[in-house]
């Protein structure tokens, strides 16, 4: 009896075994599917669908947006633009968490975006986002004269920063002999103090005239008065890349690039009948996850540029989502300064709030 009774024991220790086994293997294959799904799944291909929860925050709730990016203050009528939520085409995001990505993903770290104005569109609206989760926590907002803009979570010991740097490679002298250096990066410095940035260059580099904060280009030992602006671009992002791969540690600091940010002036790029010729009066965003014009040609050497990098930054490639929107952009109702109706930039709420969505995700799964 004793013998039975034990040989009893073994057995249902030895079945109870290869349950915990086996509910282990399927615990490892289902996190590991959905790993893999997440791996694999392009969070920049899909399309726009209607949300009546949006948007993320009321524009009347956040006192930092600048006055061209705040359309609904300056008069515009319509609301369904901001009604419009991004959907991947093979998974889901996380809906924007503000507490969770002051309180896990940046308590005690620094995330800095370093572009241009749309840089500074999408920093306004990762600061409105995080206001509106937390609008009771202490926070502060300061600007220096270097041109970097920092909010602050004193109690996250967290800070969103801003430095405007358009061309990301050096401008050196003084009117008329500026000159744009395109093998040189001296303002990294201020770079290397950050855990997360965020890139963005190209909105500047197709002006002329007076709005051309340069008067020639230097490449190499050469200098010359102007030359293609794609293939300056292109130098000047091989010389970032090289920076980032001799001066930032991956291990420590991560590194996106936004992408580029399409306008819309010319509605033959998104119709065959050409509309309004403009972004004015668009109040609908392209349906569908195909864009008339095709890909962006900036966007096309950003992607070429980081797959050369040694350690490639992150490629936020925002630039189909973004085209998709003709209706996002202040048009008339910006009043920045602009003499013609801004299809550049966008309205806050809007679009660069999603960009921030996606930001989330990649931070949220890194």
């Amino acid at each position: 009896m004793m013998r039975g009774a034990a040989s009893t024991g073994v057995v249902m220790v030895m079945v109870i075994m290869i349950l915990v086994l086996l509910n282990q293997t399927e615990s490892a294959s289902v996190n590991g599917s959905s790993q893999s799904h997440r791996k694999f799944c392009n969070i920049y291909l899909g399309s726009w669908v209607y949300d009546k929860s949006y948007p993320l925050y009321d524009s009347k709730t956040c006192p930092f947006i600048e006055r061209q990016f705040n359309c609904k203050s300056n008069g515009r009528p319509d609301n369904e633009y901001l009604k419009y939520r991004w959907q991947p085409s093979g998974c889901n995001i996380p809906r924007f968490n503000g507490l969770d990505f002051l309180g896990r993903i940046m308590k005690g770290k620094k995330l800095m975006f370093v572009g241009d104005s749309l840089s500074l569109n999408q920093w306004q609206s990762l600061t409105c986002l995080l206001h509106n989760a937390a609008p009771n926590a202490n926070s502060t907002l300061t600007r220096s004269p270097s041109g970097l803009s920092t909010f602050s979570f004193p109690a996250y010991n967290s800070s969103i920063m801003f430095s405007r740097n358009a061309f990301l490679v050096d401008i050196v002298g003084a009117p008329p002999n500026r000159v744009m250096k395109l093998d040189s990066i001296s303002s990294g410095s201020l770079w290397k103090t950050a855990d997360v940035l965020v890139f963005n260059s190209w909105h500047w580099w197709l002006h002329t005239g007076r709005k051309q904060p340069w008067d020639a280009i230097m490449s190499g030992n050469v200098t010359v008065k102007d030359m293609d602006r794609l293939v300056a671009y292109e130098k000047a992002m091989m010389t970032w890349a090289k920076w980032i791969d001799q001066n930032i540690d991956p291990s420590k600091t991560k590194v996106f690039f936004q992408g580029v940010s399409p306008d819309h002036g010319r509605a033959s790029e998104w119709s065959k009948q050409g509309g309004k010729g403009s972004c004015i009066g668009e109040t609908k965003p392209i349906m569908g996850s195909k864009y008339w014009a095709g890909p962006h040609r900036a966007e096309m050497v950003v992607g070429k540029v980081i797959k050369m990098m040694k350690n490639p930054a992150r490629l936020m490639d925002v630039t189909l989502m973004s085209q998709l929107r003709k209706d996002g952009h202040p048009s008339v109702y910006g009043f920045g300064g602009h003499k013609v109706p801004d299809c550049s930039h966008w309205c806050l709420s809007g679009v660069p709030d999603s960009w921030n969505q996606l930001l989330y995700s990649e931070l949220f799964h890194s």
